[in-house]
């Protein structure tokens, strides 16, 4: 795994492209250890991830010889070891994830904990851990309904059946899909369009979204009324009603 950092975007990108950017336990943890950073960084607005090579990733690698996933506390030791999407779903800053080739089974869990997801045009998605007899063990009996509602969740999870990027944009799996070599650009128009509102309340409508799903419409309500006071007190909205009014265009710092 890879990170770079070129203010206002942060990149990640799987770095494994011999074995179809496979998560091991490394990458794992590299991942969250990158994820730390970039949260840690007031100078990072957004996050870029990617794959290298030909695939997004096609799971995680098969567990040693002779382990058991079972039973045991060394079974669920590496299963454990192995979870990364939790550090990318913690970002408070808009996360793209851009799906430059087929994102399967624990691939897949890692792409849904983004916040956007743009796939190359020959990209396939599937979760198939049933059809191995195995659950999903990063994320998505939580995050695929969610996303997709119950009603594609269950079908795709149950049937471990793989669609195409035309398929994946219809049931609003991803948000867009890049034809030949447009992958990049793509993702930068998406993102230039983020960045050009205010990166702090990028994060507070992030927040309302995401923590919104666990309340009752009035506790959501509440929520959003909540991080519209403490938006009234920052810098960037006081740039945002400047700009307004001398009719230029606003310069967003974070603040």
């Amino acid at each position: 795994m890879t990170l770079g950092i070129t203010p206002p975007v942060a990149t990640i990108t799987l770095a494994r492209p011999d074995v179809l950017n496979r998560i091991d336990a490394l990458t794992a943890a590299e991942l969250g250890e990158a994820c730390g950073e970039i949260a840690s960084d007031d100078q990072v607005h957004l996050v870029v991830l990617t794959g290298s090579g030909t695939a997004f990733s096609v799971g995680r690698e098969a567990a040693p010889a002779g382990l058991s996933l079972s039973a045991g506390t060394a079974g669920m030791q590496w299963l454990t070891s192995m979870q990364c999407a939790a550090a990318v779903a913690s970002l408070p800053m808009p996360v793209i994830v851009a799906i430059n080739g087929d994102a399967i089974d624990q691939g897949l869990e890692l792409a849904l904990a983004g916040d956007l997801r743009v796939a190359s045009e020959h990209a396939w998605f599937g979760i198939s851990d049933l059809a191995h007899g195995r659950l999903p063990s990063d994320g998505a009996t939580q995050r695929l309904p969610r996303l997709v509602g119950q009603a594609w969740a269950r079908d795709l999870l149950l049937t471990s059946r793989i669609i195409d990027s035309a398929q994946a944009l219809e049931i609003g799996l991803v948000n867009r899909v890049a034809g030949p070599g447009r992958l990049e650009a793509e993702t930068r128009d998406l993102a230039d369009a983020i960045l050009s509102g205010g990166p702090v309340a990028a994060r507070y409508a992030k927040e309302a979204l995401s923590q919104g799903l666990d309340l009752t419409l009035e506790q959501g309500l509440r929520l959003e009324a909540d991080l519209n006071v403490v938006l009234q007190s920052t810098g960037d909205r006081a740039e945002g009603i400047e700009s307004f009014l001398h009719k230029r265009p606003p310069n967003y710092t974070g603040q």
